[in-house]
């Protein structure tokens, strides 16, 4: 079976997610990209440079799995002589709708930001399946929709949005965890127990917050040491250079890492991860430290929960920030219990490709011979 993937915003978390699923997938999967910026302009233009692709490359699959990025219904009118009978799934990294708008951003007071959540919804409407990475993304994006829609002066077709309930599902995201394994180091004997931020620095991971928590930790004494990861796109929230400044003598590692085997060994050797976060509707990050054996303390919302259940491990959740503070604290100043809770590892090694591939490749047969 022959399926393309295609995406107008290859890089980060789609294109090892894309590349990931072509490698251990046991369907022929090809992979049909445009490079990742200007992500704007690649959800309004990428779906016609694709659709160029298309037809130049004579394209024929079995099934044609698009990501959120994509204005699907465009791409699908450009190609219609070709793909007019073939399913397509949409896949949910992240939607317009709910995702959080940096307050640096003019689209939401000039009144644009809307444009990008009804290419989502429309691209939804043309899908075959509507897939989501989590359970969280899932329910959100369905809750929002009907809120969403009565913007619109009318003729606003609310039933379409059980028509999208009806072909949704979750489908987690796969993941390479197992190579962390080829770069493992053992902690420092003696050495402070290490904080982690390992997170994009943007202003939907909440860096105010995280910094917050360790500029009152520096104040009281606290010892610890520091190491932060991460990309950022564009220009980072300020905070990120305040506290480089007021945390020097902490840091053990500042910046993006230059290679995956350098990120891996960082994650192993780090033994706190507080997560801040106002939005993640999956958490990459948060699940490859806790592959790593980093403790996490994560807030009780968002996609989290679906990792690590609360209930079985209510010592990595909080519900405000003086209950964050709290349990960083007593973490940080009784370091010999932070490496005992190996099932947290267990738990999320089912997102590993070798666990996954297999489970997309079963739905995508199964799309594929109920639309042949």
């Amino acid at each position: 079976m022959r399926t393309l993937l295609v995406d107008p915003f290859f890089t980060g978390s789609h294109q090892a997610w894309a590349q990931g699923y072509q490698r251990f997938s046991h369907l022929r999967v090809r992979l049909a990209t445009l490079p990742g910026r200007h992500w704007k302009w690649r959800m309004f233009g990428g779906a016609v440079n694709l659709a160029q692709q298309y037809a130049e490359e004579k394209w024929d699959p079995d099934l044609i799995l698009a990501t959120d990025m994509l204005d699907l219904t465009t791409f699908l009118a450009l190609t219609r002589p070709h793909s007019a009978r073939t399913p397509v799934a949409l896949y949910f990294h992240e939607n317009q709708i709910t995702y959080p708008w940096s307050p640096t951003d003019d689209d939401p007071r000039l009144e644009r930001n809307h444009q990008y959540g009804f290419l989502n919804y429309t691209s939804a409407l043309a899908a075959d399946a509507v897939l989501f990475n989590s359970h969280f993304h899932h329910t959100s994006f369905l809750e929002a929709l009907p809120e969403f829609l009565r913007q619109y002066p009318d003729r606003r077709n609310m039933e379409n949005i059980e028509r999208i309930v009806l072909k949704s599902q979750v489908l987690p995201l796969g993941l390479d965890l197992r190579h962390f394994d080829d770069h493992y180091v053992t902690a420092e004997a003696g050495h402070p127990p290490v904080v982690l931020w390992n997170h994009r620095w943007e202003y939907d991971k909440d860096p105010d917050s995280f910094f917050r928590l360790l500029f009152r930790l520096q104040d009281e004494g606290i010892d610890f040491r520091l190491v932060v990861l991460g990309t950022s796109y564009g220009a980072s929230p300020p905070i990120f250079e305040e506290a480089r400044e007021r945390l020097r003598d902490r840091i053990d590692h500042w910046g993006y890492a230059t290679s995956a085997a350098e990120y891996a060994r960082w994650l192993w050797r780090a033994d706190l991860l507080p997560v801040t976060s106002r939005q993640d509707f999956f958490g990459i990050s948060v699940v490859e430290a806790i592959y790593c054996n980093c403790l996490p303390l994560l807030p009780q919302r968002l996609a989290y929960p679906e990792h690590v259940p609360p209930k079985r491990f209510p010592e990595c959740f909080y519900e405000t920030e003086e209950e964050l503070y709290a349990k960083l604290k007593k973490n940080l100043q009784h370091p010999a219990t932070l490496r005992q809770l190996s099932p947290l590892r267990e738990l999320v090694s089912r997102y590993d490709w070798r666990n996954l591939a297999s489970v997309y490749d079963d739905l995508f047969m199964r799309l594929w011979m109920q639309k042949g």
